[in-house]
């Protein structure tokens, strides 16, 4: 396998000179000391220009005391719909831009599911349910298990029919499920072009879900009065995409390519056969959650669908399959990605695990079948590891066997690990007298005869940590990525992504 083509390296290093003193000094600083630096830093801003979400983003850091709670997520409506009754150019017309692909032919997978959207100032997440693949026999009941998948997550649903043909038996296989999943629903009733079709719209109010809707996608006729509609029902936030962090056990999303072990791993920590578990690479298709004891404690575990191949080439169940993995880790706390030492890492183990890295959660990586390593292929192993998964260093690796369930309550602590680094907040005045030292021993390179400064830094986030430092001008990606490295390494985050962005801002101009 090549260099991981997900990481980019391609940036300048910036390589410090020498060694430094800064984890010592910032050791030997008292807390009293690093807010009034903090305070001083902060009072300095008054100098340069800041928007009004600068100004929110301080107020908030001023509330660092009481634990950090996550914004709330917009609220989500999923569009069902048997194949070709243009869910795509419903999507598009509701977006204003072509974002999912449409074709003329049943069941076109695309590449995308889930798109932010905005209706009279009101943000909003749609999720198309698009890509099962056309199959003759029995597809009125595989469109309706696949747009299970979505209305399970979401606060709202369009139901999406064909006016010029009317309710077909697929459609009524929708309308069962729905009605059990009680939901609102938002009857749409497509291709109503013109108002001599309306009257075709009239016969879906026999589905009894209430008024239908007439629009026409491709013109966009009708669609305003429908998103009103649709907004009427929406709630402020959403009731399902948010993460389970009050107080219940903690989510983990096993996840990995198939036939890697995700299900013989589950029954392991169980005790049980919970799964079904197959030689045949894919043969989980739902993901299971199962309560399972570790350690002392409950945990949540979700076995997803192994990942096939890239998304937009993946077909029917497979397409779900990645779809399902998806929504696990929307709803995950940590990602455990499990990957087979018996076979050389592959591309599809990198993206996976990268999908899990995207998602910002807490991470372990699980090494399987351990028990079958011979010497050869753990020297090979080392080196795969070090040249494809260098990017992820920051993860705690456990050595498993699934089969055998050796060593499975290694997990746990580094589950533990991971969610604690993941729940991390670091105090404003310690943040800040950190950045101080490092500048100090490792200034930014001049640039241009300018040399950036950063003004102050505030933790905007946890879950996963996030800092914002202000800047005076740009930082080289390789000065961020040495900032990045160093925050790891003197606060431990272990196990959790962490980001770092900056806001550059002017100087105010002093009116004479």
């Amino acid at each position: 396998m090549n260099a991981n083509p997900l990481h980019d390296d391609s940036a300048e290093e910036y390589v410090p000179a020498g060694e430094d003193q800064v984890a010592e000094r910032l050791a030997a600083m008292d807390e009293d000391e690093a807010n009034l630096r903090a305070e001083s830093l902060r009072a300095g801003l008054a100098d340069y220009d800041l928007d009004d979400e600068d100004a929110a983003l301080l107020a908030g850091e001023l509330e660092d005391d009481g634990e950090y709670v996550a914004p709330a997520p917009d609220p989500v409506v999923a569009i069902v719909g048997r194949p070709n009754v243009g869910k795509s150019s419903l999507v598009n017309r509701i977006l204003g831009r072509r974002e999912a692909v449409v074709e003329d032919t049943p069941g076109v997978t695309r590449d995308r599911v889930a798109y932010k959207a905005e209706w009279n100032g009101r943000r909003f997440t749609l999720v198309d349910t698009g890509g099962w693949e056309h199959d003759a026999r029995g597809i009125h009941s595989r469109v309706a298990d696949q747009a299970e998948i979505a209305v399970d997550v979401a606060d709202a649903v369009m139901l999406v029919v064909d006016a010029t043909v009317g309710i077909t038996a697929t459609d009524e296989a929708v309308v069962k499920m729905l009605r059990r999943k009680k939901k609102p629903v938002i009857v749409v009733a497509n291709k109503v072009d013109d108002i001599q079709n309306e009257a075709d719209a009239s016969v879906l109010w026999n589905l009894g879900l209430g008024e239908p809707h007439p629009v026409s996608a491709l013109h966009g006729r009708g669609t305003g009065d429908m998103l009103d509609a649709v907004m009427e029902v929406l709630p402020e936030h959403s009731a399902y995409a948010a993460l389970d962090a009050g107080g219940g056990p903690r989510r983990v999303a096993l996840i990995g390519r198939p036939n890697v072990g995700k299900s013989s791993l589950l029954n392991k920590l169980a005790g049980s056969d919970r799964v079904v578990v197959d030689d045949l690479a894919g043969t989980t298709r739902d993901p299971v959650d199962e309560l399972i004891e570790l350690g002392g404690k409950t945990w949540r575990f979700v076995d997803t669908a192994g990942i096939r191949r890239r998304q937009h080439m993946a077909q029917g169940a497979d397409f779900y399959a990645s779809l399902r993995t998806q929504a696990a880790l929307e709803k995950a706390e940590v990602a455990v990605v499990l990957l087979a030492v018996d076979e050389v890492l592959s591309e599809q183990d990198v993206r996976i695990l990268q999908l899990a890295v995207d998602s910002g959660r807490a991470l372990v990586l699980a090494f399987n079948k351990w028990d079958l390593l011979d010497d050869e292929r753990r020297r090979y192993l080392e080196l795969e590891i070090e040249r494809d998964l260098a990017h992820v260093a920051w993860a705690p690796r456990v050595n498993i066997s699934a089969r055998t369930g050796w060593h499975k309550d290694r997990l746990v602590p580094a589950l533990e690990t991971s969610l604690e680094n993941w729940d991390r907040r670091i105090p404003t005045g310690k943040l800040n007298a950190f950045l101080g030292e490092l500048v100090a021993a490792h200034p930014h390179p001049v640039r241009g005869g300018k040399q950036p400064r950063i003004l102050f830094a505030t933790q905007a986030s946890s879950r996963p940590p996030k800092f914002v430092l202000f800047t005076t001008g740009f930082l080289d990606p390789g000065y961020r990525r040495f900032i990045t490295r160093r925050l790891r390494e003197t606060f431990d985050f272990e196990g959790t992504p962490i980001e770092v962005s900056m806001r550059v801002r002017e100087k105010r101009s002093r009116k004479k």
